[in-house]
């Protein structure tokens, strides 16, 4: 069956964020996300999670280990375990992206102040 954010779990997250499971067991997790403008999520690490975050449409700005990084569509990057990280859509327009994590992230997050 083909998968897409049409016809997968969906839920929402911060300041109305979407998200959708398009693949969702232990060993990897592949979720589509939506961010409004003019939203963030909030910085956090994964203990375990290998993560890779890939700009669908729209312009985000990810700060990896206090350095500001700026996705355009088409253009992603990795973050290691242990490494604070937020995702920001400092835009007008709203933007979609991807966000694979291997392990999943799934109870593995700690919140950084």
């Amino acid at each position: 069956m083909k998968i897409s954010k049409h016809n997968t779990e969906h839920y929402i997250w911060g300041d109305d964020c979407d998200g959708w499971h398009l693949v969702k067991n232990q060993d990897l997790s592949i979720i589509h996300e939506r961010m409004p403008a003019s939203t963030s999520e909030i910085k956090h690490y994964h203990q375990h999670a290998r993560q890779f975050f890939f700009v669908l449409s729209g312009i985000a700005i990810i700060e990896i280990d206090g350095k500001e990084i700026t996705l355009n569509p088409q253009e992603g990057v990795e973050v290691p375990p242990l490494v604070p990280h937020q995702m920001f859509n400092k835009s007008n327009n709203e933007v979609e992206f991807l966000v694979i994590s291997q392990p999943t992230s799934k109870d593995d997050r700690v919140l950084v102040d």
